[in-house]
Order: C-alpha cells, then structure tokens, then sequence
C-alpha cells in the first residue's frame, strides 16, 4: 500500500528499516508534529510501542529496556522542551554504553528562530553526550531520499548497538499536513520504477543495507600474553566493577582460580551472585577496607581491573595507596581511571581475554598464603556482619539488601537506586550462587529517572524487578509510576523514606547545624501511600522485619506492582552504618592476629 504523503513515506521506510536492523520496541510520547513517526510505528507488526505522558520518564524507560535486553530501544516525541526532555537518559546512556535510538520530530527549517512556537533549535542538541547525531532532510519520496533515510536506519541502528554501544539522535523536521492525509501529488514527480521497491523494502525482509557483526574474539591473545608474565606474581588481586558482558562471571573467576587471586566484585559487575565459581569472590570490601592500618598490609604486586569504576569509595581509596602496584586495565569501552592508576590499559573483551588467560596459567594458589589471607578477611567480615545485622531489630537500611537476599527468586533483577542504595548494595548483598541480575543507573549516577529505567527493564525482560531506592529518587520520578499499571509490569519498589537526602548525613556538610537541613538535609514531610493510590499500585508502610519480609513475599508473588515504604532516621542510620563498621574492623584485625 503507498504511504498517503511523503512525510508518511519518509518517516515508513525509516521505521521499516530500523524494524528490518533488529528493533523491536520504541517508546512514544504525545505530540503532533511528530504524528508520521507515531503512527508509522503504531503501524508497524514488529515494533512494539509503549506509550508514555511524559518524555522524560519515556527517555528513561526507554533507557531501562536497552539495559535489561541489550539492544537498541527507540523513544520519539515532539518538538521543543519535549526533546529536551530526554537529555538526562541520553547522558545516562553515553555514560554507561547504552544502545539508544532518540527520534526527535522538529519544526521545517524555515520557522526555526523566527519566533514560531514550539521550536528551539534542535540540531545536535545533546551534544558530546550522542555517539552519533543527525539532522535530516526535510522528506520527499523520491527514490534518493528514500534509499538515503533506509540506509541510514541500518546505520543508526547499527551504530547505537556497535563496538562501545551508545544514544543516536536522529532530528527529523516535517512540515504539514501532520496528519495521514491522502497528498497523491507528493509521488507525482517519481516515474522511478525503483521507488516501489525502496518503500517496500527487500522482500526477503533482510535490511537495505547489512552490517554484520564481527565474530573475531578480540582480547583472546591479549590475556594469553599477560598469563605467562603474571604466573611469577601471586600478591594479586582482580577488581570487577560494574558491566554485563555474556559469561564474563564464569570466564573472570575461572582466572581468579588459576591465578590464586581474589575477586573483589561489585555487585553491578554479576560476578557476586550465580552459580559461577564462587571460591574466591570477596563481598564486604567496603566495610574492611575502610582500615588504614588494615590496608597497609595488603599492598598488592598486581591489580587487574574490569568493569566501570566500582561503586565503593573505600575500594578506591585503597586503590590510590597501591600506586606502586602494577595496575591492567582491560576496557572495552570508556577510559575507567579517575585516579589515573592505570600502567597497561588492554582494549579487549573482557570475557575473551580472561578465557585467553586461563589457557595459559596452571598454577593455582602459590605459597605465600596471599589468597587465603583476603579469604580470612572475607569470613571474618562476613560472620561479624551477619551478627551485627542478626541482633538488629530496627529498620536498618543497610539490612535491607541482606534480607532481601534471601526472598529474591532465581533469575529476578535487583535493581538499586543512587546515593545511599546502591553504596547499601555493595556493602550488604552477600555472596551467592543465586541468579540475580544487579543493576542500576551509575553510567552518570543521577538520582533521576530510577522509577522509569528499572520499570523499562522489567517490562522489557518480564522477570521478577525489585527497585530499592531513597525518598527523593522515587519523588524525583513518580511520573514513572504510571507505566506500572498502564503495562502490568511485575515490580516491587522498596522506597527508605528517612525525610530528605541520607546520603549527606556522611559528609562532612553535616557538621555544619546551622546550614545542614536546610541546604542539604532537605526534609520534605512526604509519605508515599497516596501516590500509590493515585497511580492505582499497591501500598504498604512496614516497622518490623517480619513486616519487610511478608509484604516483600507477597509484593513478588503479584503479577502488580506494590510499593513498601520502610521509615528511616538519617542521624541514627549514619550510627548504625558506624556500629557495623566498627564490629567488621574489630574482627578483621583479630582474624590478622591469628
């Protein structure tokens, strides 16, 4: 069938080709001027549209889905603020090598700063944050520009998903009619008996124009060089901060093995949690290392480095003291060294090199007892959290992840928001042979939009989603909520409501009496219950553990989404944060004595 008008026809072979490249879902806010792109979507049987009020929560959940599926996700709107809106995920997205796709409708040239509403000059509007940006023509159907906007659909497609995966922007200005108003004379000017086939793409359905992936395992030679060379150096250790290569836990921790070194994993790498080798893998890294005296004397020969920049800040102070240390950085995107430590940086994959290094070492724990001196540290810390914890009946928000431990199902998605959460994580998520997907937003670490991305990941993955996230995250974004009921996503939202920003009570800013609430503290007096009566969700407030653990059990047995609201007290959570490390220091350094 021939599209009614040339916007319909150029915006048609778009959509179709970024179908024929691989999309399969794009999220779609109201607006006219980006009418040709919403209905060429909404027409489209193999691109699924989720619809969303709000563009900055649609950039998110947008944002959400490419992380939890790993491919590209489109988001489309309108002109104006609109497309502003969206510059938060496009951020996040760059920042944690994100495949994007923002389609972003704008006014024709000629209204552009000549005080016509609605339009701001949109080219190139995110900047260095777009891997790739591109305004395109105004749309003709005419066999060169609909050969040109098909090739360039595999190309944007490709280049969010290829090599360091990132945003596209694509810019695309329409003049009316808007509307899928029948315009026979925009086809009269092509006699081209090509131009039936550009709009109806290949028959075969294979894409205009092919981009295959390569399947060369890059880094293989690279890890199999380094093994002979650290064969002869036992005092190591392996840092995995966050990332999602496929089977990099089994290939890192097989290396850890030969090597005999330990693996301090955060929880965002996936390396913590599975059913891979789990021997040598380290969990409460935060709480010991916070011991000066402690590390002093676990100055390694070598750091081999993985991964985003980990969440723990007393693993990165630990780190600074090491600068004699012999530091690999083996990266496959990003530059991840903000205390430029790094002596060798290796572009390669990461699950590939370590495969090439397993091949070629053989052996195993040396004698110097370095590998079991981190694994005593590692128990000592573990039994001293879990008594801390076990005699603790209040509403603890660093208990939270060690309770939530052991309600979550095989194969859900722990997903944790910014500032204190995900630092909880790290701290309390215990080692386990449990498959549970940690995530969160630490490509730029913002506390917006954490409702919207972890929601995109539920509803593109259909596993089990608990968010765990403060007060000011969910206020920040309870436009999010809506997408909840509206797609019948299966998510449990843990909000810790401790009245304002906990994570400052930490900083030195806390000193200061006079200025702190004020400033930075910023209590707000919300509850959340009529927000989840507004948005139709299910509500609980808990003040015990048995509370936490029943309403948690019945929030993932629901195929709903619920919120539990845990109150908090943000003076008394730094004090219990303070008692665990205090217990944790006192017997790591009595399991040194022994």
């Amino acid at each position: 069938m021939r599209p009614e008008n040339r916007n319909y026809a150029f915006a048609g072979a778009l959509v179709d080709e970024l179908a024929r490249s691989g999309l399969r879902h794009v999220c779609i806010c109201p607006g006219s001027r980006s009418s040709p792109l919403a209905i060429s979507f909404a027409r489209h049987e193999d691109v699924k549209t989720w619809i969303h009020l709000d563009e900055r929560s649609a950039g998110f959940f947008a944002l959400g889905m490419a992380k939890g599926l790993g491919e590209p996700v489109a988001v489309v709107c309108t002109s104006g603020t609109a497309a502003a809106n969206l510059l938060p995920a496009i951020v996040e997205a760059r920042q944690s090598f994100t495949p994007l796709l923002a389609l972003t409708s704008d006014r024709p040239p000629e209204l552009v700063e000549w005080g016509a509403n609605q339009t701001i000059v949109q080219s190139r509007m995110y900047g260095v944050h777009a891997k790739w940006a591109v305004d395109l023509p105004l749309p003709e159907a005419t066999p060169d520009l609909l050969r040109y906007v098909r090739a360039l659909g595999c190309r944007a497609y490709a280049t969010a998903a290829g090599g360091v995966p990132g945003p596209v922007h694509i810019n695309l200005p329409f003049r009316e009619p808007l509307a899928p108003e029948q315009a026979p004379e925009d086809f009269s000017t092509s006699s081209d008996e090509e131009a039936p086939h550009i709009l109806a793409g290949h028959p075969d359905g294979r894409p205009f124009t092919s981009i295959p992936r390569s399947s060369n395992p890059a880094g293989r030679d690279l890890g199999e060089r380094l093994s002979a060379e650290l064969s002869g150096e036992e005092r190591g250790i392996i840092v995995c901060g966050p990332q999602r290569a496929q089977g990099f836990p089994h290939e890192v921790t097989k290396a850890a093995r030969a090597l005999g070194y330990p693996v301090l994993a955060d929880p965002l790498s996936q390396v913590r949690c599975g059913t891979h080798g789990l021997e040598s893998v380290i969990e409460n890294y935060d709480l010991f290392l916070r011991d000066t005296e402690l590390t002093d004397r676990l100055r390694p020969e070598v750091v081999l480095r993985f991964g985003a920049t980990p969440t723990s800040r007393a693993l990165g102070q630990y780190l600074e003291t090491c600068r004699a240390s012999r530091h690999i950085l083996v990266r496959d995107g990003g530059w991840h060294d903000p205390s430029h430590l790094a002596t060798d940086v290796l572009e390669a994959d990461p699950t590939e090199f370590c495969v090439g290094l397993t091949s070629e070492v053989g052996k195993g724990p040396g004698g110097t007892g370095w590998l079991e001196r981190w694994l005593s540290l590692r128990d000592s810390a573990r039994e001293a959290v879990k008594e801390s914890l076990g005699g603790m009946d209040e509403l603890f928000e660093g208990k939270v992840f060690s309770q939530l431990w052991g309600l979550l199902p095989e194969g859900s998605i722990l997903f944790a928001g910014n500032s204190m959460p995900v630092r909880d994580m790290d701290g309390f998520l215990p080692v386990g042979d449990k498959s549970v997907r940690c995530m969160a937003n630490r490509g730029a670490s913002g506390i917006d939009g954490v409702v919207s991305t972890a929601l995109g990941v539920g509803a593109g993955t259909g596993d089990p989603l608990v968010l765990v996230l403060g007060d000011l995250s969910l206020y920040h974004d309870m436009n999010g909520l809506l997408a909840a009921n509206r797609y019948d996503i299966n998510a449990t939202i843990i909000v810790v409501n401790n009245d304002g920003g906990g994570i400052f009570s930490f900083l030195p800013q806390a000193g200061y009496s006079d200025l702190f609430e004020e400033i930075f503290g910023t209590p707000h007096g919300l509850k959340f219950g009529p927000a989840a009566e507004m948005y139709g969700l299910e509500y609980s407030r808990v003040t015990s553990w048995g509370e936490f653990e029943e309403t948690v059990s019945r929030g993932l047995a629901s195929p709903s989404t619920a919120i539990i609201e845990i109150p908090g007290d943000r003076a008394r959570n730094v004090e219990l944060h303070q008692q665990v490390w205090t217990r944790v220091a006192e017997a790591v350094r009595a399991a040194e004595k022994r």
